[in-house]
């Protein structure tokens, strides 16, 4: 039949009824076996180097990543380290003025303008404080603790009194953390032994 013919003459030209018998069909390869097999390690090689690589890249650039995030996240909570310092200063001048205040608004004292101001001015400090609390800024109390060099300067030694020797006997200036990082060291005085 006329479709079976077709069907013939298609796989003559596609070469699809090619037997062993017809030397020109054999496929002729310019490598040999074993140099395809070189070949193939190479490139296997190849493919193990390149995947090496390729884990090592994702890893550092992971690393990167993370190494960003927490540069962004310090950023935010020390943004403001540097306010803070200049802001700690005006606590201070601001305690103390309170401190004279008080010295000189003494219950002997009649004068009622003076505790107004002693009272105002200690409202001003207790809101300040918890705004510093609300921003991550505490102020130390170091008086009883172990010296620290990471929070504390020494300005000097008193006679250690019922104190261990090595501990915070006072403080001249209040010290500051912010978010648990030091911005101003507590000026102290450690108690020594007393020397007779």
């Amino acid at each position: 039949s006329p479709c079976v013919f077709s069907t013939a003459a298609q796989q003559r030209s596609t070469g699809d009824e090619c037997g062993p018998e017809d030397p020109h069909d054999e496929p002729k390869h310019p490598l040999s076996d074993c140099a395809l097999e070189h070949k193939a390690i190479r490139l296997e090689e190849q493919v193990r180097d390149l995947t090496e690589r390729y884990r090592k890249a994702l890893a550092d650039s992971e690393n990167v990543r993370r190494r960003t995030q927490k540069f962004v996240e310090d950023a935010k909570l020390f943004g403001i380290q540097s306010f803070c310092r200049d802001l700690v200063e005006v606590a201070d001048i601001l305690e103390k003025t309170a401190e004279s205040a008080a010295e000189e608004a003494e219950p002997s004292n009649p004068n009622t303008t003076l505790k107004k101001i002693y009272e105002g001015l200690s409202l001003i400090e207790a809101k300040l404080q918890s705004v510093f609390a609300k921003h991550g800024l505490q102020k130390m109390n170091p008086v009883g603790g172990k010296y620290d060099p990471y929070d504390h300067e020494i300005v000097c030694h008193v006679p250690a009194e019922g104190m261990q020797p090595g501990t915070i006997a006072l403080v001249t200036q209040d010290g500051y953390k912010l978010h648990g990082r030091t911005i101003r060291h507590a000026l102290v005085g450690v108690a020594v032994e007393s020397q007779e």
